[in-house]
């Protein structure tokens, strides 16, 4: 002891500690490996199990996102149709939501989710906050057709606003929307709005079309005729409102014969 007390032994002892402590470190690591090995194949298990409760939760909340922005969307829509209705008293909308398309290429039409049950009748105008959309062409008890204004067979009365003149519009196979019959001393200028004019008794005056994009006037023609883009976006229809007052009139028989 007096021997270690006085520092004799210091030497021996610092060789006998590191020796020492590299025999621990050479079992430590080697005991750690030979756990590392036989806990590897458990381990693995697991993480691809939470792997999998990751990816399902994370598939479930990406669903709970869309559905939320599918909501909001319906909500903003409805918001925007309601604040329309509330700005034409006159007339007396029922929502109805878009269920189909017609799948013909040659047809322009939607099918909605209401009909004869609900009050809807062959002619009733169709709109959204936008404008015009169309007009009912044929109803069953729970569902409508809709026949659009870019049908070939739609044929709608407008009038230009800052033209202060009538013409008639016309839809197209390929969808495109022109004007027609228009007096060649009309001066059409690009951005000119067109209107329902309420003539023929098919649709009640005063309702969005859209706006003329292009004109085409010749001398030798009879009338000039004009490209519309519609204000309504026809390949996102969503949710309608149906003019429920409106009673179109069918003026044909008091057309003459030609």
């Amino acid at each position: 002891m007096a021997l270690a007390l006085g520092g004799y032994f210091s030497s021996a002892s610092n060789v006998f500690t590191g020796s020492l402590i590299k025999l621990q470190t050479w079992f430590s690591s080697r005991f750690v490996a030979v756990q590392d090995f036989i806990t590897a194949p458990r381990d693995m298990a697991s993480l691809r199990q939470r792997n999998i409760e990751l990816e399902a939760d994370n598939a479930e909340l990406q669903a709970q996102v869309i559905q939320l922005q599918q909501q909001v969307g319906e909500t903003q829509i409805l918001a925007a149709l309601v604040d329309f209705a509330q700005a034409r008293p006159e007339n007396r909308y029922q929502a109805a939501a878009v269920i189909g398309r017609d799948p013909s290429p040659f047809l322009h039409y939607v099918i909605i989710n209401r009909g004869s049950n609900d009050g809807f009748l062959r002619g009733m105008p169709v709109v959204t906050d936008q404008g015009l959309v169309g007009r009912i062409d044929a109803v069953i008890a729970d569902a409508a057709r809709v026949q659009l204004i870019t049908d070939p067979a739609s044929n709608v009365n407008v009038r230009l606003q800052n033209a202060e003149t009538e013409a008639s519009l016309l839809g197209s196979v390929t969808g495109d929307v022109t004007l027609d019959l228009i007096p060649q001393d009309i001066n059409i200028e690009i951005g000119d709005l067109a209107l329902t004019s309420g003539l023929g008794g098919g649709y009640p005056p005063d309702l969005i079309v859209g706006q003329v994009v292009n004109v085409r006037s010749r001398d030798f023609d009879l009338f000039q005729q004009a490209t519309i883009q519609p204000v309504v976006d026809f390949n996102h229809l969503s949710i309608v409102l149906v003019i429920v007052n409106f009673n179109p009139v069918d003026i044909g028989p008091l057309l003459p014969v030609p």
